[in-house]
């Protein structure tokens, strides 16, 4: 039986990753795995900080991590709304796909921080539950961390990037090089 595709996401606090998994998923068709929504469902109020989100966003992992193998396992795709922001956040996505040699793609959405800024005060707005952790100081915080995907990592890359108001695609398979 053919393994169902992982998708997952790269990209800065406010960078678009929510709304492009929500596209993707209804697009293919697939599982939707939202981080923001197991937590806030099994971790009502729990998170406050960066630090909170780390220990509870590990509690959820391993649990994940069976779910979505389970699902790639029956042949459906499933898109992970989970961010692949650091190098070792991407490995545990690795060992997702690896373990049971399913196809994946790996989607880097490239946005500069002023347009971050923006749809996170946007989102301010829209979700005034997420107003205390939503901030130009979280922002600050979470992007020390980031380190976007290179290719020595290996994965199947689009990168999504923005000029002026339109957004350029490049698909990128594993070890890719720009010349």
């Amino acid at each position: 039986m053919n393994k169902g595709v992982l998708t997952f996401f790269c990209g800065k606090m406010g960078a678009g990753k929510t709304t492009k998994s929500l596209e993707v998923s209804h697009k293919q068709n697939a599982v939707l795995l939202s981080e923001d929504e197991w937590l806030a469902s099994i971790y009502p109020d729990s998170i406050q900080t960066l630090e909170d989100y780390v220990k509870y966003s590990g509690r959820l992992k391993p649990q994940m991590k069976k779910l979505t193998q389970s699902i790639l396992a029956a042949g459906t795709n499933v898109v992970m709304d989970f961010p692949a922001n650091t190098i070792s956040q991407r490995e545990w996505f690795k060992s997702i796909f690896s373990e049971i040699q399913a196809p994946h793609e790996l989607i880097y959405i490239d946005q500069p921080d002023d347009i971050c800024l923006e749809q996170i005060a946007k989102r301010r707005i829209e979700q005034p539950q997420r107003a205390a952790t939503d901030t130009e100081e979280m922002f600050k915080i979470v992007t020390k961390y980031f380190v976007a995907p290179t290719p020595d990592e290996g994965f199947n890359t689009t990168v999504i990037t923005v000029k002026g108001d339109r957004f350029i695609f490049s698909r990128k398979e594993a070890g890719w090089t720009d010349r």
